[in-house]
């Protein structure tokens, strides 16, 4: 029997196969260091022209500049588009910039999302609502303004939005966000449903922790700790690995799949 080789604590990236090869992807929540922006370079990677929204005007331009260096981009920087997804004004005016500049799109990343940390008994009606407006209804609008364009323009279209593992399981000080993140399972479920007859394909990624700075706003070094502890590869996903899962789920290579919720977990059952 050969002996166990411990789990890499940094992976090496994976190269791009131009899966995406003349896609137009449209990507919320693409500034700073999160999910989103690993999305867009993956995107890149994989042959697909991004146009990128954020509601940080200007991290959301540090973030085209960054993507615009990047070789697989040839020095064309990305459409940049600042969008607040509770504002029902801003989401369309996100996918009208991205039909203005490119003709259409072709893939929608909902992956705007608020999180927080505290108890029941201690969250305020604002807190509930607010986590609740960005990442359960914002995504509802990202949808819904993505599939007028996708019904207009005739020729189907995908769209992945960001869940989370806390929308099938439980953690202490995660009520609002983790009642979002199964709303926005819900939401992928019965808005594939509807889209299908569309040739509109609609699944969601569950990611369980995803390792960049921004968490730190919002939940302490220890926490993190005890959450990376229950991984069985004994860390968090490096946010490139779930940017993998989200574009596979954008590609051709899940062509039959529509409704679905993708777990980017090792956690213990």
């Amino acid at each position: 029997m050969s002996a166990l080789r411990p789990w890499p604590a940094t992976p090496d990236r994976t190269e791009g196969h131009q899966l995406l090869a003349g896609k137009i992807v449209v990507i919320t929540a693409a500034a700073g260091t999160g999910i989103g922006f690993a999305t867009a370079e993956r995107c890149l990677d994989e042959g697909a022209t991004v146009v990128i929204s954020d509601t940080h005007e200007r991290r959301l331009g540090e973030a085209a500049d960054a993507l615009a260096e990047l070789p697989a981009s040839g020095g064309v920087r990305p459409l940049a588009v600042v969008c607040d997804v509770t504002k029902e004004e801003q989401v369309q005016a996100l996918y009208d910039a991205a039909v203005a500049e490119h003709g259409h799109f072709d893939v929608a990343v909902n992956n705007a999302g608020l999180g927080g940390q505290v108890d029941v008994v201690e969250m305020t009606d604002e807190q509930w609502a607010l986590v609740l407006d960005v990442t359960l209804t914002g995504t509802f609008r990202c949808t819904r303004a993505a599939l007028r364009h996708f019904y207009d323009r005739g020729q189907g279209g995908v769209i992945v939005n960001n869940a989370s593992v806390l929308g099938w399981r439980a953690q202490a000080g995660q009520a609002h966000y983790a009642a979002a993140k199964a709303g926005v399972m819900a939401l992928t479920r019965c808005s594939a449903v509807e889209a299908a007859p569309r040739h509109v394909r609609i699944n969601a990624v569950a990611p369980s922790l995803a390792v960049h700075p921004f968490l730190n706003k919002v939940m302490a070094d220890d926490d993190l700790a005890v959450l990376a502890d229950r991984e069985v590869n004994g860390r968090g996903a490096e946010v490139w690995e779930v940017a993998n899962v989200i574009t596979m789920l954008a590609s051709d290579y899940t062509s039959f799949m529509t409704g679905e919720v993708i777990s980017c977990s090792s956690q213990h059952p």
